[in-house]
This record gives C-alpha cells, structure tokens and sequence, in this order.
C-alpha cells in the first residue's frame, strides 16, 4: 500500500488528473476500474476520480510493489511505505535539472515570491527542450528549485515547475516561470488572456520615424521552422493555419541606417517580432533567418554580431487583490540589456 499526502502543488486539482500524473503508464479504464473496487481510496472512502483534492487529503494506492512499479515508472520500492507525492529515484528525478543549474551560466534571478519567479535569460539558451537530450531555462529552474530545496525529490512526480512563455533561442530577456501549482496557473492565464504586457528592445535596419501599431497574418512553416508574415488573409489553404498577430512598436533612436526600437508583443507567436519588422522592411540586425545578408554582414565583420538583437525587457502585471498574482499586482519588472546589445546602442546611436 501507498499513501500520499496531498501538498499545495497537487491540492486544487481533480484526483482522476492528479492519478495520471502520479501513475503515468496507467490508463483511464484501469485507473476508474481500481477506483470503483476501492483499490485506491481518497480520505479512507471509496471516491469516483471527478473529486477536488485538498492540502493535507490522503490518498490511499493498494497495489503490489510491482503492480505500482509498472504504472509508476519506476523501481519497485518496499510496502508500507508512507510518500508525500511520489517515489522517484534522486537520479531520475533530478539528475538532468541539477546538471543544468551546475552548468548553465549568465542566468539572473528578476523576481522571487512564493508562487512565482521571473529569471532574466540570455541568448543562446533554449527556453525548453527542443529534444530529449537538451538541457533549456526549464532544467535549469528546477535545479535552482532543488538546490534551494523549495520542491522536494518527490514532489517532482505530481508536479513540475515550468516556464510560462517562450523565448527564441538567441532572443534574450524576461521568463515569467510558475514555482507552485497556483503560480503556474496564475502567470500562464496572465499569458493566455494577454494581460501581462511584454515589451521588447530591437535593433533593426533603416529609419523608422514613427510609432505605430501594425496587424498580419503568420503563417508558420513547421519543417523549416520559418514564417510568413503578410497584411491580407492568405488564399486557401494556407488562410486555416494563419495566425492573425498585433505588433505595437516605437523608436527610441534613429539614424540613416538604424532604428532603436520598443516594440510591445499584442500577440504572442512563433517568430512574430522579427518576421512582423521584416515584413516592413526594417528586419532585426544580425537575424540570419529574416534579415538583410548585407547588414548582417557588416555588423558581423565590425562587432563580432552573430545573432539577432532582440531583448524582452520589461514585463506589466495586471491589478490582483487577492491570490498568487497579489505581490506581483500592479508591477513593471525590468530586465537589463546584454552586453553586446549596450555596446552596438552605444556605437550606431553615439548622442542618444
């Protein structure tokens, strides 16, 4: 027999989800199944799967070592044993996010509550796996996690800190990143409902004179992992996978040659900074995928530019009374600029 004790970061959830994520390898007809035989039992009662767990409810697993090993993953661990959310071996569970925290470097902590954490990351880095065998901003979090023993070995089971939105590989700046279950789902429906503001700095080729707000249609080319961006829906069937997206931009410098964009992120897709600026003609410097070769190459050959210039700087956080959002309500929370994006402000904008 298992019992598990529901905590902050499985309470709030139906048990029917929290059992798939506790038993992945079981399926739905199994699990219903030992629920209605009461070989898994809420509070000591018999209980349906549709019931809203709470802090401190007990969930009561009557399986063989080896019945439970199969569908949890894992090794057969002994009877009678009492977890609080799991039964993960430390290897298993940690040995990848630990081995990002160690390893990955230049990443800054912004914001810190309870609930959430706002990290600063720099370009090069991959927000999430692409891949199984990558190491992203997400391993890295839980590393921290761990190391500061804020999630336990055996929370990692039910629950999994996690990034909320996404970056570019080589776009740096704001990660908005959920430590509990009530953060995750605060900062993620902020993301989803758009009303936490993203603001970015750019570098982009030509003079922009003025602001403005433009609209498009992205269409996202998923095998090259390249889009399109054009002013008028595309013609069938193209127009079912467009994405309609809000670009809001203003110059803060401006020569000839360069813009000093803020640029504000209406919508959120793949891409959509850089593909919407191309688009008009006034691409990011150092963007090898939508940029102009000759720029591109001139900057390189000057400063040593060898990706885009694209920095989320500064995120806005909806009013909130109550809640996990209630420390953050209200707040700008600024990330400074890289390095190399200083100097090449510095150097085409000299009397900004």
């Amino acid at each position: 027999m298992k019992s598990v004790t529901i905590g902050k970061n499985q309470a709030g959830q139906r048990l029917d989800k929290f059992l798939h994520k506790y038993l992945p390898l079981a399926g739905d007809g199994f699990l219903h199944k030992m629920l209605r035989k009461k070989n898994i039992t809420l509070n000591g009662k018999k209980a349906e799967g549709k019931e809203i767990l709470a802090l401190n409810d007990e969930v009561c697993i009557f399986f063989s070592d080896e019945t439970f090993a199969k569908f949890a993953g894992t090794s057969a661990v002994g009877s009678g044993t009492k977890h609080d959310a799991s039964g993960t071996s430390k290897a298993s569970a940690s040995a990848l996010p630990m081995k990002a925290y160690e390893r990955l470097s230049g990443i800054t902590i912004l914001y810190e509550d309870e609930d959430c954490l706002i990290l600063n990351k720099p370009s090069g880095l991959l927000t999430q796996k692409a891949v199984p065998e990558d190491v992203s901003l997400n391993e890295w979090l839980i590393g921290y996690l761990l190391s500061q023993r804020q999630i336990s070995e055996e929370e990692l089971r039910s629950f999994r800190p996690s990034v909320c939105n996404r970056l570019d590989r080589n776009t740096s700046g704001i990660v908005l990143c959920g430590k509990s279950l009530a953060g995750l789902q605060y900062l993620s429906r902020c993301v989803r409902e758009r009303s936490v503001g993203k603001f970015y700095r750019a570098i982009c080729a030509g003079a922009m004179l003025e602001a403005g707000t433009v609209q498009g249609y992205l269409v996202k080319d998923t095998v090259r992992n390249l889009v399109t961006v054009s002013s008028t829906p595309p013609a069938a069937p193209e127009n079912e996978k467009a994405s309609l997206i809000h670009t809001a931009y203003s110059p803060l410098a401006v020569t000839d040659d360069y813009t000093l964009l803020e640029v504000e992120l209406i919508t959120g897709k793949s891409h959509q900074i850089r593909a919407h600026l191309a688009s008009m003609g006034h691409p990011l410097i150092g963007d090898y995928k939508y940029g102009s070769e000759s720029v591109n190459r001139t900057l390189k050959k000057h400063f040593n530019l060898e990706h885009h210039l694209l920095h989320a700087c500064r995120v806005t956080f909806p009013e909130a009374a109550s809640g996990p959002g209630m420390l953050l309500s209200g707040r700008a929370i600024y990330a400074p600029c890289p390095d190399i994006f200083q100097r090449l402000e510095e150097a085409l904008f000299p009397s900004m």
